[in-house]
């Protein structure tokens, strides 16, 4: 029988419900209690269909281990517990396998758990693909954008730590293998007003407080920075620093990352220059001042920020500072100048600011996607990771609400076309029946917003472009006329009767019912937010900017490319963002994540159903089931429904032979489950009702018990039989072995009687035998000493005739011998030490004992002489032979000779192989150096002396200098006939060399040498070793020298000598060259 493959599913071992398509009955209380009990127990991925659900924990949880990656690698989506990884390794395997384009849209409100999700889904495609050094280098460079994107882009807030203030869109491209080979990054809506002005409890963008936290002093200093934060006034105080955040580790993450990524170091430097320069804008303050024509302008106070602004960017300050005080219009061929007061100069500087820090964030993701992008020009796979800011409800809605909501309804928008298209898709695919589905489809709110003629982007673009006064007031009037009608907006001045008396409206507002539910919105800022306006003044400034990075954010500062059209605004271009978009997530296979925030303290364990409530709606989660089971509720490959469900039929279980379509039909025809409920596609079973499942696990259910309960009663006889059957099988081997044991002890005990019984007997067999032979040997002793007596009185009787004729002979004899034995035992306790040098020897105690005496002290020496020799090592013996031969050679003879008996010949004294003053010298040299010692030279001509280093290898001679280390002169040994000198107390010695040879063509040396002995002797035993012929070694207070052409003759004298017992040498005349010995 085949072993019973075991598979996993979603339905087993399922708290709550897996996926919420399979929820009965299916209510907003039911959803969001499934969603806690989930919670509870650390289940925090929920499905709804392919939807995933993700519930914010707030803490690590250990689910995303490179365990769990290999657990859900190329698994079924439905066949293990909901995880994010089974929705990344579906997208995946799509891509790869194939051949279809994927996109990963993660949607949520701020602090839900976005921005974690798309780096969990980039972790396990990098985990998943393929491996290699170019393709592990992608994978690094795609994944550390993120730390860097993160500190310019995402700041503290209310809700999150680390909500991202901006959208992102990740295309990462792939080649046919499923290898990375690049990424594209698109950016939305930078929160660019938070350079700014920051909401109480909430922080700037994190790059600011790691640059103040985590830099050097040098690089402060550098960038003109104090690490105080309170010295800058567009840092907020009161959240300065957050629990669990390390801005200055975070620092070095940072700039470790643009290093990955590919930044150089003085691109690094620019784009910190460029925060450091937003940063000095808030500290730039304005005074009022009035001037002759009665008009307000605005002064510097403090001109010393400026300059250190002017000194970051390479900007005049002169030109910076009038471009903050004034402003510039141009209309066609005319030119006005009008000055600035406070409020607009605070404008100009916040303006600045504001873009500066975008422009360098635009340019980042730009300088990224270089780094990132594809290198090949192959057709790509391309996955695309949306993270993007989820529908915002605040107290306060401004601007950015109302185009982050409008972001939200065209992914809704999406989504429910997609969903719906999947499903009608997968009907046809599987041959069911496609009835129509009723939903709500939010294209009305849309096109409320965006439409180009009457939507409220075009009329906010409308009324920025109206010439005349342009308020927030006059653009709400303009909405209250064109919108009245509209069944999804509302304001207080609204002309539709419905909502005249719905007093919940303040002024300056308007109401608009997303698809999510209702967001009321203040209109304070609107016009300003949309048109964005930076002066030109400012552009034209920052264009003049030395600093190389600035100038390339502000190209419209050129004043030779000056365009009197005005600039898109804001809400134009991110309509026009949008569009882009949603036309590149069409052509795209979707994939889903909704995450959700459990709670607004951002704690863990807690569980807020109000907040979950309204996120489960405005996330259109209920809409999102019961579009995804308005036809069939659960569909399922045959394969897996009859591996799950055989156990219920006898015709199916264990084995089904057949087709696994045939399998479920027998199947569902022996359960009699209603045809209605079921109905059968191609390749799967589609199943109508949630209940019509639930019945099935629960049948499912009750027959893996009842199967447990027959393996148990199956396993349990076996069990019991086998542990009967080796009973039985231990008895008889122990009743064996015990009879083996009794049988060997039995024969141990005769065997030990029968040995003490024997041992008696031998005994006294030995005792017997033992009498016997004492008797005999008692009378053979007797028998001896009888004739020992008998013989000794025979002897004694004759030699009493002789004893007195020999007694005095023999007398002395014994003395003599007891004397000589006497001495030796004493010489044995008297012996001296093994010291070849220890002259003591105990004194001769008889006269007639001094030759012997003598020749023993002889004896002995030579024999310590040879133990102490026996000590030597190789390099010892040498020393000492060289030592012996210094004796032969100079003792007696040579008056320096005693001084230098105890000084060790130690040869190379400079060590030229170790100091790299000689290194060119030692290369020079091939041979072993036998002597390197500097020595002087006595010149020819006059006497005086020249310091050489003076060179004995085993064939050559050489002089060298010794600053330079050039070898001056170099002399074959062969050429070396005799050395002479002195008998005196000095270190004169001349070098003959053989008449005629190249090296005698200036004569012989002189030289003077603190180790004459050494040199002289070395010399002489490497010339023997080298010719075989001795050196003739010539002592003589008179000796001759060849220098050049003439023989000059050395002769040394006693004499005083002025500085003190050095020897002078003097040339006297051609012939004599005379030195004073002290």
């Amino acid at each position: 029988m085949a072993k019973m493959e075991v598979k996993t599913s979603l339905l087993d071992n399922m708290i709550g419900v897996g996926d919420m398509v399979l929820l009965e009955p299916l209510t907003e209380e039911t959803v969001i209690n499934n969603l806690k009990k989930r919670f509870d127990h650390n289940e925090i991925y929920t499905y709804i269909g392919s939807v995933v659900i993700s519930v914010n924990p707030y803490r690590s949880l250990p689910i995303y281990s490179p365990e769990k990656v290999e657990d859900y690698r190329n698994r079924n989506f439905y066949e293990l517990s909901p995880h994010i990884f089974a929705l990344s390794d579906e997208a995946y395997r799509s891509l790869r396998d194939q051949d279809k384009d994927q996109c990963i849209l993660i949607t949520g409100e701020s602090g839900a758990g976005k921005t974690e999700a798309s780096k969990l889904v980039m972790s396990y495609v990098a985990a998943v693909c393929g491996k290699g050094a170019e393709v592990n280098q992608v994978k690094e460079q795609l994944l550390q954008s993120n730390p860097v994107l993160e500190a310019f882009g995402n700041a503290k807030t209310v809700r999150n730590d680390n909500s991202s203030r901006f959208g992102k869109y990740m295309d990462i491209e792939f080649d046919f293998k499923g290898d990375p080979l690049g990424g594209v990054i698109s950016n939305y809506l930078l929160e660019k007003s938070r350079v700014v002005k920051q909401p109480r409890g909430e922080r700037n963008f994190h790059v600011f407080y790691q640059l103040l936290s985590g830099a050097s002093e040098e690089l402060l200093n550098k960038l003109k920075l104090e690490r105080d934060f309170s010295r800058y006034n567009y840092l907020s105080l009161d959240s300065a620093k957050v629990n669990g955040v390390d801005d200055a580790a975070n620092f070095r993450t940072v700039r470790n990352a643009m290093q990955i990524v590919g930044f150089m170091d003085h691109e690094v430097e620019s784009v910190l220059e460029v925060v450091a320069a937003v940063l000095k804008l808030g500290n730039i303050e304005f005074k009022p001042e009035s001037r002759v024509n009665g008009l307000d302008e605005s002064k510097i106070k403090d001109k010393n920020e400026l300059k250190e602004i002017c000194e970051l960017t390479g900007i005049d300050q002169s030109v910076l500072e009038r471009a903050f005080s004034f402003r510039t219009v141009e209309a066609k061929q005319e030119k006005v100048s009008t000055t600035l007061n406070v409020a607009q100069a605070y404008y100009a500087r916040d303006a600045l600011a504001k873009n500066l820090y975008s422009r360098l964030f635009s340019w980042l993701v730009n300088r990224i996607n270089e780094s990132i992008k594809a290198q090949t020009k192959v057709r790509k796979k391309v996955m695309g990771v949306l993270d993007i800011y989820g529908f915002e409800i605040f107290e306060d809605n401004s601007f950015e609400q109302f185009i982050i909501n409008y972001c939200n309804e065209k992914l809704q928008q999406i989504f429910i076309e997609l969903t719906l298209k999947e499903e009608q898709e997968e009907y046809i695919r599987e041959g069911i029946e496609w009835t129509h589905i009723e939903y709500f489809n939010n294209a009305i709110i849309c096109d409320l917003i965006e439409n180009n003629t009457n939507g409220i982007l075009a009329m906010l673009d409308e009324e920025c472009l109206r010439p005349g006064t342009v308020t927030d007031d006059t653009f709400l009037e303009k909405l209250n006329q064109v919108c009245a009608t509209h069944q999804h907006f509302e304001s207080r001045m609204s002309k539709c009767s419905r909502f005249l008396n719905d007093t919940s409206l303040p002024h300056s507002c308007f109401r608009i019912q997303h698809y999510a539910g209702k967001v009321l919105y203040q209109v304070e800022g609107f016009v300003d937010k949309n048109n964005d306006l930076l002066y030109r003044d400012l552009s034209q400034a920052m264009w003049k900017a030395g600093h190389a990075l600035i100038k390339s954010l502000f190209p419209e500062g050129n004043p030779a490319k000056i365009n009197l059209k005005r600039p898109p605004t804001a809400g134009s271009q991110f309509k026009a963002s949008v569009a882009t978009l949603m036309k590149n997530l069409q052509t795209k296979n979707p994939n889903y994540i909704r995450c959700i925030k459990p709670n607004d303290k951002k704690a863990a364990h807690i569980f807020s159903e109000g907040l979950v409530c309204h996120q489960v709606r405005y996330l259109g989660l209920l809409e999102n089931v019961r579009v995804r089971r308005a036809g069939y509720a659960f569909r399922q490959a045959y394969e897996p429904c009859l591996e799950r469900y055989k156990m219920l039929c006898k015709q199916t279980w264990p084995h089904w032979k057949g087709p696994a379509r045939a399998g479920v039909e027998v199947l569902f025809n022996e359960l009699e489950i209603p045809v209605e409920e079921y109905s059968f596609g191609r390749s799967k079973i589609f199943i109508r009702n949630p209940r019509t499942l639930f019945k099935l696990e629960d049948l499912r259910k009750q027959r893996l018990e009842d199967l447990a309960t027959l393996i148990q009663k199956i396993y349990r006889g076996w069990k019991c039989r086998t542990h009967f059957l080796l009973m039985r099988k231990s008895q008889i081997v122990i009743a064996a072995w015990y009879r083996r044991y009794a049988q060997q002890k039995r024969y141990r005990q005769i065997k030990s009687s029968t040995l003490v019984i024997q041992s008696y007997i031998r005994g006294w067999k030995a005792r017997k035998i033992l009498r016997e032979l004492k008797h005999q040997k008692r009378c053979e002793e007797a028998a001896t000493t009888i004739a020992a007596y008998w013989h000794g009185t025979q002897v004694r009787r004759e030699y009493r005739k002789f004893f007195r004729a020999n007694a005095g002979k023999k007398i002395y004899e014994f003395t003599l011998q007891r004397i000589v034995q006497k001495y030796f035992l004493e010489m044995k306790n008297k012996v001296p030490s093994l010291s070849p040098i220890d002259k003591n020897w105990p004194s001769r105690p008889y006269l007639f004992l001094d030759s012997t005496h003598k020749e023993l002290k002889r004896i002995f020496h030579l024999w310590r002489c040879k133990k102490y020799r026996d000590q030597f090592t190789d390099q010892q013996k040498l020393i000492y032979e060289e030592k012996l031969e210094a004796s032969e050679l100079f003792k007696d003879k040579k008056a320096l000779y005693p001084s230098s008996v105890g000084q060790p010949f130690q040869g190379p004294y400079l060590e030229i192989n170790k100091n790299p003053k000689y290194k060119k010298l030692k290369d020079a040299i091939e041979e072993k150096i036998i002597i390197a010692e500097v020595v002087n030279k006595i010149n020819r001509a006059n006497g005086k002396s020249t310091s050489r280093i003076f060179l004995l290898t085993n064939n050559n001679l050489l002089l060298a200098d010794q600053k330079s280390g050039q070898i001056k002169s170099e002399v074959p040994l062969v050429d070396v006939t005799k050395v002479s000198m002195s008998s005196q107390n000095d270190g004169f010695f001349a070098v003959h060399l053989k008449e005629g040879s190249e090296a005698a063509s200036k004569g012989d040396f002189l030289f003077s040498s603190d180790h004459l002995i050494e040199m002289a002797t070395k010399l002489y035993r490497t010339t023997l070793s080298q010719t075989k012929q001795k050196l003739n070694i010539e002592i003589s207070d008179e000796f001759l020298v060849q220098f050049r052409q003439d023989k000059v003759c050395v002769k040394f004298i006693q004499g005083n000598q002025k500085n003190g017992s050095v020897p002078t040498c003097k040339r006297k005349n051609n012939r004599l060259l005379e030195v004073a010995v002290p």
